[in-house]
């Protein structure tokens, strides 16, 4: 047996579906809240399943591991999610061995992100990563794996300008907030949730609008209170949502609810409103827009922004991508070496054997037989042979798994996987 995944025929996939085929609602049945990421490891362990990470944000519901059939994979998204196979089918993307890998790469650098650029993925995937680990769901080849993504991605952060600007749908809605509300440093705005995405728009809001009428609410009020002190704003209680939404000019949704907590009912306007909803699944309601004056925006319509900044972006597109080629190259030949290497041992070993018995035959035959001598050239006659081979095996043109079978056929070897 050279090694458990050959031996089960396992291959490596990308299952999952993001923004490019499915609209914010179905992204929402797909998307799995902590317990459910943990249910869904706890379940792959149970059924067999050696390596995967599952990430699911906003914009994308993905596993990243290996198995026998796609489905395996598909399966546990959909038993631990709303999703139905059924929806999957429609919108979902399945990617094997290499495809996988390219897709990872472009993933975790933001190359493939609704905003280009986008760099919380990566910290997304650097969490993923620390729970399978946890749960003992991380093999050698994963671990390198992601390991290779997360310097890809540092990699192109330091030496590009793609992230330039700002980050995501944060930045997106904060530009779209000043393109279309006029005097927003004298608007009223609240914020509604304090997760990753309200922290990050909240922060961008002082700095960008100069606006010192920004109250904030959260479930937790003590988490809102943490954000407010850094940055000297208001915070009101939960309880008090109701009153706050109608002095609000400007709202910014971004809670972690399954459903819908603002809607028409709650809303008791005399003057226009904006609403972002930064919310997967959606946290308000389609129904505000049959008010006069209320304006709805969900992040899909964010990414439909093409500002000079996402433009200035696409110019670093190539010197990402040849920073990906560089590192993902570097993880083809690891890959390879890591195949062969087994065999390369086996045939040292082999080669060794022959010249000590060789050795012996000579030193009683021969009078005066150099031993010493005679070892230290033997023994770097072997390593140019076994260099050689090793050369041959990291080559792009060789057919690795024909080599090693061919190499382990003549010289009667059977490697053992390390």
């Amino acid at each position: 047996m050279k090694n458990n995944i050959a031996a089960k025929h396992l291959y490596f996939y990308s299952v999952g579906l993001s923004y490019k085929k499915a609209d914010a609602e179905i992204r929402g049945e797909f998307s799995l809240d902590t317990l459910a990421k943990t249910r869904l490891l706890e379940q792959a362990k149970q059924e067999g399943i050696e390596s995967l990470i599952v990430t699911s944000t906003c914009n994308r519901t993905e596993i990243y591991g290996f198995a026998e059939h796609p489905f395996q994979l598909i399966k546990l998204i959909c038993e631990n999610s709303q999703g139905s196979v059924e929806a999957f089918q429609k919108v979902g993307f399945v990617y094997k061995n290499q495809e996988a890998i390219n897709h990872l790469f472009r993933v975790g650098t933001g190359l493939d992100s609704q905003i280009l650029g986008d760099f919380e993925i990566i910290s997304q995937i650097k969490t993923s990563f620390a729970e399978s680990r946890s749960l003992g769901l991380i093999n050698t080849y994963l671990d390198r794996l992601i390991n290779s993504t997360i310097q890809a991605s540092k990699k192109i952060k330091n030496e590009t300008e793609i992230s330039s600007g700002a980050t995501s749908v944060s930045f997106a809605s904060v530009q779209y907030i000043m393109k279309n509300v006029e005097n927003i440093g004298n608007k009223n705005i609240l914020l509604f949730g304090t997760g990753k995405i309200g922290r990050n728009t909240c922060e961008n809001l002082v700095k960008h609008t100069k606006n010192d009428h920004i109250t904030l609410i959260n479930r937790t009020k003590d988490k809102a209170e943490k954000l407010a002190g850094k940055l000297n704003l208001i915070v009101k209680d939960y309880s008090e949502l109701h009153l706050e939404l109608q002095k609000a000019d400007v709202v910014v949704v971004a809670t972690g609810a399954q459903n819908p907590t603002i809607d028409k009912a709650i809303l008791n306007l005399k003057k226009p409103m904006l609403i972002l909803d930064l919310s997967i699944p959606k946290n308000v309601n389609e129904n505000v827009k049959d008010l006069e004056g209320v304006t709805l925006i969900h992040m899909d319509h964010l990414s439909e922004m093409t500002d000079e900044t996402l433009e200035n972006r696409k110019a670093h597109i190539p010197a990402a991508e040849a920073i990906i080629e560089e590192i993902k190259e570097e993880f083809v030949v690891w890959t390879k070496a890591r195949k062969f290497a087994p065999t390369i041992h086996a045939l040292k070993k082999k080669l060794n054997a022959i010249k000590d018995s060789e050795l012996n035959f000579q030193s009683k035959k021969i009078a005066d037989f150099n031993e010493e001598q005679a070892e230290i050239i033997s023994n770097r006659i072997i390593q140019k042979i076994t260099t050689h081979f090793a050369n041959h095996l990291k080559e792009e043109t060789t057919m690795v798994d024909e080599s090693i079978e061919w190499i382990e056929k003549v010289f009667h070897i059977e490697a053992t996987a390390k």
